[in-house]
């Protein structure tokens, strides 16, 4: 008999549908055991959450030091534009949209300080993290760009060994787990009455965050076809395979085949494909930046906090490069991203079980937005590399 595997969002939304179910009708008592599980993970996930920073920027950074010189430079630098425009594009959408359409909710505010308006766990113990989280970033710079620029040593070896448990951390206990955390919270919420203006929430800026999207990869085919003289509503139309692959697969790394071979229909030459696919694979996260901003601007705006542009002008920039190299899983770029959130914008432990929550019920939008703008890259990069080869 043929098991049955459910994907990562259709847990997600298994566990917010059961939580507001079961809600209406548990003991406080039973409640409780949950909230007490969302506090252990919580603060097991506050531990980790520097070790993930440090296992992922680290040789993420260390590895670009690999490759193809000023090529390599030109496609980092135009990645990470991207990446930053998507963030800033999405800020002004965003600070022209929601403040119509979500107005501040109480539910929300409670989220704020939760212990004031919701369950108690039985038992609290204390995870303190091993270095903060502005600390843990720091060291991941320094300690990339010296590992950049010496030749393979025991040091390289031994941080990319540690981004493997990392790795294995994030796919076999976080994200595992994370479908009953989030259960937890919306049981919670929910037994406490303060959950359906979050719901209203979430569908309101999906639909935001889709049509976002869809603008945001014109935007980028139309520069792309500008710069290279083709037309992008082609070169667009060729990439389409690729994003319904990453669609299904929720991965920027297992999307690459579909990508590259794409990407070469467009007209780039091999010899650049096969370096700009795979590199903005793990650096260019244009849709994954969106999403994440998208949804902290919804969040604040109903908590009734403060969106100012020069809050979210460091956030955007440091969100480009805390995000690199994210891991190949479902809902990787968030685990990366929540040292910022928790540092830059203030988000606590609930807040950031709910933006997981939000984050994930987009995931593969935000994949094959991802995988889709590396077409444009490539073909931007085509065009500037003129008639000389990729050095290696």
């Amino acid at each position: 008999m043929k098991k049955i595997r459910i994907s990562l969002l259709g847990k997600v939304v298994i566990a917010i549908g059961s939580g507001i179910a079961l809600g209406q009708f548990l003991p406080d008592s039973i409640t409780r055991i949950f909230v007490t599980f969302n506090s252990l993970f919580g603060n097991f996930l506050s531990f980790a959450i520097p070790l993930i920073i440090l296992g992922l920027v680290a040789p993420a950074i260390g590895e670009l030091g690999k490759g193809a010189g000023k090529l390599l430079v030109v496609t980092a630098l135009i990645a990470y534009g991207s990446t930053v425009f998507s963030g800033f594009f999405t800020f002004f959408s965003s600070a022209a949209i929601f403040p119509g359409i979500l107005p501040v909710n109480m539910e929300l505010v409670a989220m704020e300080n939760p212990e004031e308006f919701m369950l108690n766990p039985y038992f609290v113990v204390g995870m303190p993290p091993v270095m903060d989280v502005m600390t843990a970033l720091l060291l991941s710079f320094t300690i990339g760009l010296g590992l950049s620029y010496i030749p393979r040593t025991t040091l390289k070896n031994g941080f990319s060994d540690f981004r493997d448990i990392i790795i294995k951390l994030i796919e076999s206990v976080i994200i595992p787990l994370l479908p009953l955390h989030i259960f937890g919270i919306f049981l919670n919420m929910t037994v406490s009455g303060h959950v359906l203006g979050v719901v209203g929430m979430f569908l309101k800026v999906i639909v935001v965050i889709f049509v976002l999207h869809v603008l945001l990869l014109l935007l980028q085919f139309l520069i792309a076809g500008g710069v290279s003289g083709k037309n992008p509503f082609r070169l667009l139309k060729n990439m389409l395979p690729a994003y319904a692959t990453a669609l299904g697969t929720q991965s920027s790394a297992a999307t690459i085949p579909v990508t590259l071979a794409q990407t070469l229909k467009n007209g780039v030459r091999e010899n650049i494909a096969v370096f700009v696919i795979p590199l903005c694979a793990t650096i260019h996260l244009s849709g994954s930046t969106m999403k994440i901003v998208a949804c902290a601007m919804a969040i604040m705006y109903m908590a009734g906090e403060p969106v100012t542009l020069s809050a979210f002008a460091g956030f955007i920039m440091m969100l480009g490069i805390a995000m690199v190299a994210a891991p190949g899983v479902p809902g990787g770029a968030i685990m990366a991203a929540l040292g910022v959130l928790q540092t830059m914008l203030g988000f606590n432990e609930t807040l950031q079980a709910l933006m997981i929550a939000l984050y994930i019920a987009m995931d593969s939008f935000g994949t094959a937005c991802n995988v889709t703008g590396d077409g444009a890259i490539a073909v931007v990069v085509d065009k500037i590399a003129g008639k000389d080869p990729v050095r290696k």
